[in-house]
C-alpha cells in the first residue's frame, strides 16, 4: 500500500490527539515542580526514566537561551525556565506546546513556542542558543541527518546538544506476531513505517501512535559528529519497549559544537 499522505501533518495530528489523551510525554510538570526549580532543584529526561545528569549542563542556567527542540508537552521547558533559562519550545504539535503555554501562564515563566518540522530550524538565526535539549522524537521524521545539521547551524561555537533516541530493535520483528509474543525477525534497518502499510498492523500503529522511521545508530551517533559535534557524553535507559527486561532500548547522547 503506498503512502501519499504528508507524513509531517499526519504526525502533527495525531500527536494533537496523544496530546489530548496525556501520552506519557504530554503531562505537564507541577507547580511543585517549578517552586523546586526555583529553587535550584530540578531534572529533565531525554529518555523515557533516567535523569540528565547534572554536569551535562552549563553550570550556570541563568540567561542562558536553551531550545527544546520537538520537547512540547509542558515538561522540559518550562523547568529550564523555572531555572532560570531563556527558553524555546519547537514542537510540531500545537497541542504539545499549548502544555507549556499553560504551565507558563500557571507558574508565571517565560517561554517561548514556536510550531514547525524539526528538521528545519530557519524561524531562528545562526548561532543563537546556548544549549539544545532534544528528547527522544526524532523517529517521527523521515531522515535524522538534517536534524543535526540544523542544531549545529543554531548552536553557538562550544553549544551543548542533549539528544535522546530509540534502539531500533524492535522495528525489525514483525509486529503482530510480537505482540503474542513470538518473534519473528521480518523488516531490516533502517525501517519506515510508510514502506509497509499493507500489514494492517503496521498500518494500525501508525495511524494512532504516528508514522516512525527507525534511523540507523550511525545516522543517530555518527551524524552528529559529521555535522560538527564531539561527544562528550553518553547513557542508556529502558522504558515503553517490549524488550525492557532484556536490554536497554534508549540512549542519550551529550554532544558539543566544535566547528563553526
Amino acid at each position: 500500500m503506498e503512502y501519499k499522505g504528508n507524513y509531517i501533518k499526519d504526525n502533527e495530528l495525531i500527536w494533537d490527539k496523544r496530546s489530548e489523551d496525556n501520552d506519557m510525554w504530554s503531562i505537564p510538570v507541577s507547580s511543585e515542580d517549578i517552586e523546586e526549580a526555583r529553587n535550584g532543584n530540578w531534572s529533565i529526561v531525554l529518555t523515557p526514566k533516567k535523569a540528565v545528569p547534572k554536569d551535562w549542563f552549563p553550570k550556570e542556567l541563568e540567561r542562558k537561551k536553551i531550545l527544546c527542540l520537538a520537547s512540547g508537552g509542558g515538561q522540559q521547558g518550562p523547568i529550564l525556565a523555572a531555572a532560570g533559562a531563556d527558553v524555546t519550545v519547537f514542537d510540531n504539535s500545537a497541542k504539545q506546546l499549548q502544555k507549556d503555554i499553560f504551565v507558563a501562564k500557571r507558574d508565571n515563566l517565560n517561554i517561548k513556542t514556536v510550531q514547525g518540522n524539526m528538521q528545519d530550524l530557519s524561524a531562528f538565526e545562526d548561532e543563537t542558543f546556548d544549549l539544545i535539549v532534544h528528547p527522544w522524537s526524532n523517529g517521527y521524521v523521515d531522515s535524522v541527518i538534517p536534524v543535526w545539521k540544523e542544531c549545529a547551524r543554531v548552536l553557538k561555537k562550544d553549544g551543548i546538544l542533549l539528544a535522546g533516541f530509540g534502539l531500533p530493535l524492535e522495528y525489525i520483528f514483525d509486529p503482530e506476531k510480537m505482540e503474542k509474543g513470538q518473534l519473528e525477525l521480518k523488516y531490516s534497518i533502517p525501517y519506515a513505517d510508510v514502506e509497509h502499510l499493507d500489514n494492517p498492523v503496521i498500518k494500525k500503529i501508525a495511524e494512532e501512535d504516528g508514522f516512525i522511521w527507525a534511523h540507523t545508530l550511525e545516522d543517530q551517533i555518527q551524524g552528529q559528529i559529521s555535522a560538527g559535534f564531539v561527544i562528550a557524553g553518553f547513557y542508556e535507559d529502558r522504558g515503553s519497549s517490549t524488550f525492557d527486561a532484556y536490554i536497554n532500548t534508549s540512549m542519550a547522547t551529550k554532544a558539543i559544537k566544535m566547528m563553526k
